[in-house]
């Protein structure tokens, strides 16, 4: 029995993770339907962002390193936020409504970001940040006369492809040097050593020692979750959201900004991504290919509870996470070795990382079946429209 609390604690663990990402994306797909196959990518982000953070505090010394890792939570929130509100205005604000478009178009994002995780160098930054900033100087000052002007549209397109190739001269120029064309990080997965007070174990229940990191990443994700569920139901800005979701025209009509609503809310979804990033981050290695082995399980969980719910996902969240853990690891078997030798073998089939994904799929194939809108599902207009 103490092997199958040990891997009910390594489930709730992975159900944990699995909360965090999956209640972004509950937000983004549940509350905007939008369907975002970048997240995994900006969850990759975070954990990026945290080993870089992790670089920056160590050379300033034993006693603060130890502190890196809440730092590393903030900052991988703030930054893929910032990523997610700049993907909602650039490329997402164009195409509410077309959920066909949406997903092609965010899996070209996820491919971007990939690639720029493995090649991003400082030449790159410059060249990126110069472009930037002339096209935006261009849009800022230009005069009010020239921008009420019909071919303003076309020109401001104009500037920005110039720009880009100004950009892109700039890159290559630098490239000349080995320093400023040297990728930060490369193809290889890259390590996060967890500060001290998270090694080890926090203590015992029953002969069992219960391992920091689990339990943090347990308690991460449930402070999380009523964060996020106390700022939909009490927030100003939640009840916003929730009346937008609820009914887009009237809330328009009622004054309330929702192209705001809409930043807001994918900036939060994508900085949950982040925060579920970086707890990645302390379980193992990472690299740029992270967001693909999450992104699958994380839309599993949305489906199986129930588009938009947070208690759904919750429940279906550490129902997975249970399940993989047990069953694919070979416990039941080895904890009840006189279990008869018919359900031993189906138990010993399913017994691996990859064949307790299929069980899992099995598992909600057949639940869907009876429950095709998932264990909780919405309620409202939102539902009619």
């Amino acid at each position: 029995m103490e092997l199958i609390f040990s891997q009910l604690l390594d489930g709730l663990s992975i159900g944990s993770v699995l909360l965090l990402a999956a209640t972004g994306l509950a937000i983004v797909f549940g509350l905007m339907g939008v369907i975002n196959l970048a997240h995994g990518e900006l969850m990759m982000v975070g954990a990026y962002v945290t080993f870089v953070t992790q670089n920056m505090f160590k050379p300033l010394g034993e006693g603060i390193f130890q502190l890196y890792y809440l730092f590393a939570l903030v900052f991988a929130f703030v930054i893929t936020g910032f990523v997610g509100v700049l993907l909602e205005r650039t490329l997402i604000r164009q195409l509410y409504g077309r959920p066909l478009e949406t997903l092609l178009a965010t899996w070209g994002v996820s491919l971007v970001l990939i690639q720029f995780i493995r090649s991003v160098s400082t030449s790159m930054v410059v060249g990126i940040l110069v472009a930037i900033i002339l096209g935006y100087c261009f849009q800022r000052f230009s005069p009010t006369k020239l921008k009420s002007a019909s071919f303003y549209p076309y020109l401001s397109g104009l500037v920005w492809v110039v720009a880009s190739v100004i950009g892109f001269v700039s890159i290559t120029a630098m490239s000349a040097s080995k320093p400023l064309s040297k990728a930060w990080f490369g193809p290889r997965n890259i390590d996060v050593t967890a500060p001290k007070w998270l090694q080890g174990s926090w203590g015992s229940i029953a002969g069992i020692e219960l391992p920091g990191i689990r339990i943090f990443i347990i308690i991460l994700s449930a402070l999380l979750l009523g964060f996020v569920a106390w700022f939909l139901t009490k927030s100003v800005w939640g009840l916003r959201i929730r009346a937008v979701t609820q009914n887009r025209q009237m809330s328009n009509c009622l004054g309330i900004p929702t192209d705001s609503v809409d930043s807001i809310t994918f900036g939060i979804g994508s900085g949950l991504a982040g925060v579920a990033g970086s707890a990645i981050t302390l379980l193992g290695s990472v690299g740029p290919n992270l967001g693909a082995a999450y992104i699958v399980s994380c839309f599993m969980v949305i489906v199986l509870g129930g588009v938009g719910n947070l208690v759904g996902t919750v429940i279906a969240s550490m129902m997975l996470g249970i399940i993989q853990s047990i069953i694919g690891s070979g416990a039941i078997l080895i904890a009840f070795p006189d279990i008869p030798a018919a359900p031993a073998a189906v138990i010993e089939f399913f017994a691996t990382t990859s064949m307790s994904y299929v069980l899992i799929f099995i598992f909600i194939i057949s639940f869907l079946q009876f429950k095709p809108t998932g264990m909780f599902p919405q309620k409202g207009r939102s539902v009619e429209s």
